[in-house]
């Protein structure tokens, strides 16, 4: 089930690079960031309630709560310098240098998290890398 949740998720970051495109022209990126994350709180805070799991905010851990904040703080940054990002380029061009996250990511994971760093992923990160660079040349 998580291949599915997966896939969904790269057809709506696809979407919103999209839409974001066409809805920042001639719109401070800084707002439109605003505004996004304003949608997000609110479809965000929605499902909470919709499934009935707000009351599991109080067993959130003390390094959960940090975590997590400091995952939104890195989501937010992100959020900001990607609007940015597209209000000055290429959607073509901003999004394929975006998506090297996941190669930052699979060093992270393997660094931090000490993760299984093996040869298919050595390859599929040159892969990825080698990529970005010809789409974006």
């Amino acid at each position: 089930m998580w291949f599915v949740f997966a896939l969904l998720s790269a057809v709506f970051a696809a979407l919103t690079s999209i839409l974001a495109k066409i809805g920042i022209d001639g719109v401070n990126s800084n707002l439109a960031t605003a505004i996004r994350t304003v949608v997000v709180f609110i479809m965000a805070w929605g499902m909470v309630f919709l499934t009935n799991v707000q009351s599991g905010i109080s067993a959130i851990s003390r390094k959960s709560w940090i975590f997590l904040i400091l995952s939104g703080l890195a989501t937010g940054a992100s959020w900001l310098c990607y609007y940015r990002a597209l209000q000055l380029g290429e959607a073509s061009k901003v999004v394929p240098i975006d998506k090297l996250s996941v190669v930052i990511t699979l060093v992270l994971a393997f660094v931090f998290l000490h993760e299984t760093f093996t040869m298919k992923s050595l390859i599929g990160c040159v892969l990825i890398g080698v990529g970005t660079l010809v789409m974006v040349l």
